[in-house]
């Protein structure tokens, strides 16, 4: 069983665990807030919220964390900001030897950011798109695909 210590008491994560994927998405927003989570796997959710509700028993996000979350969100509110103003290309915003991964119908994909692509069982990629196509089998967003955009 998963547990949070909360000065000197401990939080119960475990109860996450055998959340249905409608019992997830209420939970999700009652505490995370936010948008559609129609591609968002029961497990991440299920990840997400314990790992949400162990930070909420120590006391949160640490100031430095904060500050980078806000900066990433300033970043990207500038980034989608006005008509004909173009994004920061994914490429630079991601660091090379980062990994990104994603499950769908029940595999787990591993993708590996390089200089100039990206790489996913040992072929290289120029674009998260055309991973996601190959993932999938239909035109995706590589990004949103990703839970980047």
């Amino acid at each position: 069983m998963s547990r949070a210590v909360r000065a000197g008491e401990l939080v119960d994560t475990a109860r996450f665990e055998a959340m249905s994927r409608e019992k997830c998405i209420d939970e999700w927003r009652r505490t995370i807030g936010g948008q559609s989570l129609k591609y968002v796997s029961v497990q991440f959710m299920r990840s997400a919220l314990a790992y949400e509700a162990q930070i909420k028993a120590q006391g949160g996000h640490s100031r430095a964390v904060r500050k980078v979350l806000k900066a990433a969100l300033k970043t990207d509110q500038k980034s989608s900001g006005a008509v004909g103003q173009s994004k920061p290309l994914l490429q630079s915003a991601l660091r090379p030897g980062t990994h990104l991964v994603r499950e769908w119908n029940g595999r787990t994909y591993q993708v590996e950011v390089l200089e100039d692509g990206f790489q996913m069982d040992g072929k290289r990629f120029r674009s998260l798109s055309a991973i996601a196509k190959k993932i999938t089998d239909s035109h995706w967003s590589g990004p949103r695909f990703f839970g980047l955009g």
